[in-house]
């Protein structure tokens, strides 16, 4: 395999990995989003206390529940990586704003899980996956940005 055959296929692969994680994060985004605009029970009493995390004073901001904010940025994230496609060539500028986002990402997320810890004293599982999807997903950034220097 030439350098430049295995640069691509790295590049695909972390393009591949950086879809299925932004995926990954808009599905329990949208869970927690239904949850709590249903006024539901989430399903992690036996690992966790949703329900605390869920009612709390921090789950909205403006009226808005952070998980339905937590969606849009996971569709953001997927729109940016639908236009930085490696097979076309990747778009830098579009690279450096996922860059941004899942920076952001990750700083929010981790303001949010000082609070369940600290705060509130009350883990929400799926607040954990995306936190750490984020955190992928700014990893991911990182590298990507890397391979296209």
């Amino acid at each position: 395999m030439t350098a430049t055959a295995n640069l691509e296929t790295r590049r695909d692969g972390l393009w591949i990995a950086s879809i299925v994680l932004a995926l990954l994060g808009l599905v329990d985004s949208i869970y927690l989003t239904w949850i709590k605009l249903a006024n539901q029970t989430g399903t992690c009493a036996l690992i966790g206390d949703c329900e605390t995390v869920n009612n709390s004073r921090y789950a909205e901001v403006a009226g808005i529940p952070i998980a339905l904010i937590g969606a849009a940025g996971y569709l953001l994230i997927l729109g940016m990586l639908a236009v930085d496609r490696p097979d076309r060539g990747g778009s830098e500028p579009i690279r450096f704003g996922l860059f941004g986002v899942t920076l952001a990402g990750t700083v929010y997320s981790a303001y949010l899980t000082y609070l369940e810890v600290f705060v509130l004293q009350a883990i929400c599982p799926f607040c954990v996956v995306s936190a750490v999807v984020m955190v992928g997903l700014f990893a991911l950034s990182l590298m990507r940005l890397r391979l296209w220097a």
